[in-house]
């Protein structure tokens, strides 16, 4: 994890981190193929991701080797594929068992079923198929025995394990494998056809309002803010939980009194929000390259293999992929369920940054291995469980437009502005019903029947 709180003797020995279709699919059991779908590029519209800044497309092109051009051909076919997959998903149902993006620009997307006669459904969206033994389901009741196996015991030899979609197979990695071994057969998944990955990495927490600029814990420890967020009346910021426990207060990077922790998650999640002193003013920007910002537009989920960047205090703005969701990280101080990891990098005092995928907010650092001169590896924890948890509204370049604070994040049938929806979720509005497409938290500008990138008419 990046950043650590010094007043913590859990903490004290710690030395590193922290294109395009909008008509309604058919059902796969379909007599005849669907027809081809129309192509328009509304997605990326609604994402932002036709127009990338500057200071995005020169990191993608520093560290993912492309071209201006060809960053925002990436950017616009990543966002289209988000909602493709999305349709997909909702069709397929217990079939769908993941789905990916690959390709340096093309972002050509792959959706996973346990069934070929859904190949046809999945073409007919521009997708590739893959037919495979497990579906999504089946591969998360397996990590969640391997989840459960770390909590009876410390699993310091196998310090990550998660859902690979791309092999569709859950992956433990581990220092040998003798140690994976035992972990498996601990947790009771012998035969259920999980991969060893042996590395001697070993994640830790990234030690030592913008996202991206630092702040510190009881005037010692330094972490990084994350995104910007509201509740109620109050203003303040979203960082990694390793950074400080509720109460503890921070101070800003001029030194001047900032705010509270006012609640804390680490380990099991690696989540926290510190509320901010009137000095202090929520906007959505991110610290980017130079002293630029960009600026965050929402917080739909990017899938697996899509491009994504990070700010933090210590390495500044950075950029990779999406390597996989669903990943646990047995860290010294215990185990952390449902981060991301990338091929993003980052160092102490990185901890509690963001991640954007384009204008999208995707999460808060969280740790990871390696370091910015040779590579490694970074976990992010998601931001919509985070800001569900806490019932924070994340301030956006749309927040001027009237989004309240989030309702009850509870199940709902009318769809409201702040709340987090995950893909599945149906919702009334203006007298019609939608399904969502892709995880995000509603933003005022994007009701249902205006925004086709993320829910679809049922």
């Amino acid at each position: 994890m990046v950043g650590r709180h010094a007043a913590r003797s859990r903490r004290a020995a710690l030395t590193a981190l922290g294109a395009l279709v909008l008509t309604a699919l058919p059902s796969a059991a379909s007599a005849a193929p669907p027809p081809a779908p129309e192509r328009q590029p509304v997605a990326a519209r609604t994402l932002g991701a036709h127009k990338p800044t500057a200071d995005v497309l020169r990191a993608m092109e520093r560290d993912l080797k492309l071209t201006p051009r060809q960053a925002t051909a990436r950017l616009v076919n990543e966002a289209e594929a988000g909602t493709r997959a999305g349709m997909l998903r909702n069709t397929l149902g217990d079939r769908f068992a993941g789905a990916w993006v690959s390709g340096a620009t093309s972002a050509e997307l792959t959706v996973a079923t346990t069934d070929a006669a859904d190949a046809a459904a999945i073409e007919a969206q521009g997708a590739k198929a893959a037919v495979v033994e497990k579906n999504l389901s089946e591969l998360r009741a397996v990590k969640e025995k391997l989840d459960a196996a770390a909590v009876r015991t410390q699993t310091p030899e196998t310090p990550v394990w998660y859902v690979d979609v791309r092999t569709n197979r859950v992956v433990v990695q581990a220092t040998s494998r003798s140690a994976a071994s035992a972990f498996v057969e601990a947790a009771g998944v012998e035969g259920q056809g999980v991969g060893v990955r042996v590395s001697q990495d070993r994640p830790r927490v990234l030690e030592d309002l913008v996202g991206g600029d630092a702040y510190y814990i009881n005037g010692q420890a330094r972490c990084s803010i994350g995104f910007s967020v509201t509740k109620d009346d109050q203003q303040g910021f979203v960082t990694a939980g390793h950074c400080g426990d509720p109460g503890d207060t921070t101070t800003g990077f001029n030194e001047a009194d900032q705010g509270t922790f006012e609640a804390s998650t680490f380990p099991g999640k690696d989540m926290a929000w510190v509320g901010v002193n009137a000095d202090w003013t929520a906007t959505p920007d991110v610290r980017a390259q130079d002293g630029q910002t960009v600026r965050v537009a929402g917080s739909v989920e990017a899938l697996v293999g899509a491009s994504v960047c990070r700010s933090g205090s210590t390495t500044g703005w950075r950029c990779g992929t999406i390597e996989r969701h669903d990943t646990s990280v047995s860290y010294p101080e215990g185990t952390v369920d449902g981060l991301t990891e990338t091929t993003v990098c980052a160092e102490p005092g990185d901890s509690g940054g963001p991640f954007v995928a384009g204008t999208q907010a995707q999460g808060t650092t969280s740790g990871g291995s390696g370091d910015c001169t040779r590579g490694g590896t970074t976990f992010y924890q998601p931001v919509n469980p985070l800001l569900s948890d806490f019932g924070l509204t994340l301030t956006t370049t749309s927040a001027s437009a009237g989004t309240p604070a989030p309702q009850d994040n509870a199940a709902a049938d009318a769809w409201a502005a702040g709340r987090v929806y995950e893909v599945g979720a149906t919702v009334s509005h203006a007298g019609l019903r939608y399904r969502c497409l892709q995880n995000h938290q509603a933003q005022g500008v994007w009701s249902p029947q205006d925004t086709p990138a993320l829910w679809q008419r049922v």
